[in-house]
């Protein structure tokens, strides 16, 4: 493949490249004071299209990673990298934006819901609806549960039962032992999904997980990756002004940003899992969508904590009691669904009602 070629076929991750650089050399005029509702329309759009094709292009080359180093390897790598999309977007707009406590709360819980009732319900609905029951291995999902739920109401809602502060976070002491133990039991994990265990992830336990290692360097996907992920980064603190501007002049609910940041960044991993289930690999669904739950709750948070602590930004971890009450509804139906090792029709319209339901109130409170 000439070189020419390469970048028209590469030419996503570019539009986000030239964007950034529009952006850092324009942007703080555009950006300045309150622009209008019509320029505020622009910029949104064009700032969205710009991470949209980042993020594609970033799990396009996590893709290819994949089909060259095999499974669980390749959907790990996948995770991993959408996951990075996540934390160094809400970074970058703690670091840089304006002061949002509640940011990082909003975009984790919007990621919970979008992946364990919305993605998960859909493509366990159109798997079905096309496959009728279909299979996956019961150890691998269990595996992942085991950990969502403890971390999910560890980090989503013991802050607002610990009397270490006045406010719904978590003192110095208490984010730095919880960042800890996040780290250190995803490290454990992913000991058992890519050495001790690996069959617990793959689809027939005992198959062929060596993927196709194909002719090319291994460096050009690894490349354009890291490619990628610099126009998200650098753009998403663009945009949080942007939404800013939007949820106070059209009167939004304040939680709407972290779910747009949370809907940006799973996008291409969402579609993926649902073509995996509608293929019949509803085991590589699994390990995308419930890897990328665990990954943003095991990893997102002791980020966030971090970089709350260094830049002495108030972080508010603890859900109201709505929320709290969403969450604990969805982890019960995620534990039901993923008990037998076999999915029907009815698992997913019944994850379906439940992200329905959640964008619901997210509007009518």
């Amino acid at each position: 493949m000439t070189f020419w070629k390469l970048l028209y076929r590469e030419r996503g991750p570019l539009f986000g490249l030239v964007s950034a650089v529009v952006f850092l050399i324009f942007g703080g005029g555009w950006l300045h004071g309150t622009p209008g509702t019509l320029a505020a329309l622009v910029l949104f759009v064009w700032l969205v299209s710009a991470i949209v094709c980042s993020a594609f292009s970033v799990v396009r080359q996590a893709d290819v990673l994949a089909h060259r180093l095999g499974e669980p390897l390749g959907t790990l790598i996948l995770t991993l990298s959408v996951t990075g999309m996540e934390v160094s977007m809400v970074s970058a707009v703690m670091l840089m934006g304006p002061e949002n406590p509640t940011l990082a709360r909003d975009a984790m819980f919007a990621v919970v819901m979008i992946v364990l009732a919305g993605l998960a319900g859909a493509a366990l609905l159109l798997g079905s609806i096309r496959h009728k029951r279909q299979e996956f291995n019961l150890e691998g999902a269990n595996a992942y549960l085991a950990l969502i739920v403890p971390l999910s109401l560890f980090g989503l809602v013991m802050p607002n039962f610990t009397v270490a502060t006045s406010e719904p976070t978590f003192s110095t002491r208490q984010s730095l032992v919880l960042s800890a133990l996040c780290i250190g039991i995803y490290g454990v994990f992913l000991g058992i999904q890519t050495l001790r265990h690996r069959e617990f992830f793959e689809q027939n336990a005992g198959g062929d997980a060596r993927g196709n290692r194909g002719d090319k360097p291994l460096w050009i996907p690894v490349a354009f990756l890291l490619a990628s992920l610099v126009p998200v980064v650098f753009l998403s603190e663009k945009l949080a002004g942007v939404l800013e501007f939007g949820v106070h002049t059209l009167h939004l609910p304040p939680a709407l940003a972290g779910v747009v940041v949370a809907g940006l960044i799973l996008a291409p991993e969402g579609l993926s899992g649902i073509k995996a289930a509608l293929q019949n690999e509803l085991q590589r669904s699994v390990n995308l969508l419930l890897g990328s739950a665990l990954a943003t709750i095991a990893l997102t948070i002791p980020a966030i904590l971090v970089v709350g602590l260094i830049a002495n930004r108030k972080v508010v971890l603890g859900l109201e009691p709505t929320e709290m009450t969403l969450l604990a509804v969805i982890l019960s139906v995620s534990i039901m669904t993923f008990s037998r090792g076999k999915t029907n029709l009815l698992q997913g319209a019944v994850h379906l009602i439940v992200f329905l339901f959640w964008i619901y109130l997210l509007f009518e409170g």
